[in-house]
């Protein structure tokens, strides 16, 4: 029988949390930019302000035009896919290596992303990480509202039905928002991981109750919280 304390549910961010970005998002939307007559220069302190947020709101935000958001979108999705197919993407070190010991630890996998579902499969092809985890999702999974809304947490939640709370809940991501998705949640543990995108600061100010280097100090956390 499960302990009611017990994580057994862990929702992990992809870019900058279990996959190395190495600034494939920032060339991707410079790209993406370009091709619409933009320049990216008087763009880029937003784009990287809200790393982890779904990148149609994004550009939403950024054209505030639908039909310019969505060319934007779709030219974004296309370049960041060249570079994942370029082999321009790999794995955070102990990434897969972390997920398969939260597995044998007895908890399920969610991987998240604010990418489309089809950069999303890229890049998991890429990894060679099908079936690796119970279940991945993005913005359109959820309802259509990407971070830093609770929305693909809880349907984490709802979807593999792995735990009886969100208070058994873990977040772990490496920007500010997938930390206040994680807190809006409700999750237990909301982690956030040093090698993306924000600092430490920042990932506090946003609500993280632990930092960690890397998501391969994980499963000794969650080890020690069951306890």
């Amino acid at each position: 029988m499960k302990k009611l304390n017990e994580l057994n549910l862990v929702v992990l961010d992809m870019a900058g949390t279990t996959v190395a970005d190495g600034g494939l998002v920032e060339q991707a939307f410079a790209a993406a930019a370009e091709r619409l007559g933009a320049d990216p220069a008087t763009m880029i302190d937003y784009v990287r302000a809200t790393m982890g947020e779904s990148k149609i709101s994004v550009f939403r935000h950024l054209f505030g035009d639908e039909t310019k958001a969505q060319a934007a979108n779709a030219a974004f999705e296309e370049a960041y896919g060249a570079l994942v197919d370029g082999g321009r993407i790999a794995p955070v070190p102990g990434a897969r290596e972390a997920i398969e010991h939260l597995r044998d630890q007895g908890r399920t996998v969610v991987l998240t992303t604010g990418f489309a579902r089809a950069t999303q499969d890229a890049i998991l092809a890429a990894l060679g990480w099908q079936g690796l985890v119970e279940l991945t999702l993005c913005p359109a999974d959820a309802g259509g509202r990407g971070r830093p809304y609770p929305d693909m947490v809880l349907a984490a939640f709802l979807r593999t039905g792995a735990v009886d709370g969100v208070r058994q809940i873990a977040v772990v991501g490496d920007t500010s928002y997938d930390m206040r998705s994680g807190v809006r949640s409700g999750a237990g543990i909301v982690a956030g991981v040093l090698t993306g995108a924000h600092d430490m600061e920042q990932l506090q100010t946003h609500g993280a109750t632990h930092v960690l280097g890397s998501v391969a100090e994980l499963p000794e956390l969650l080890a020690g919280a069951d306890r």
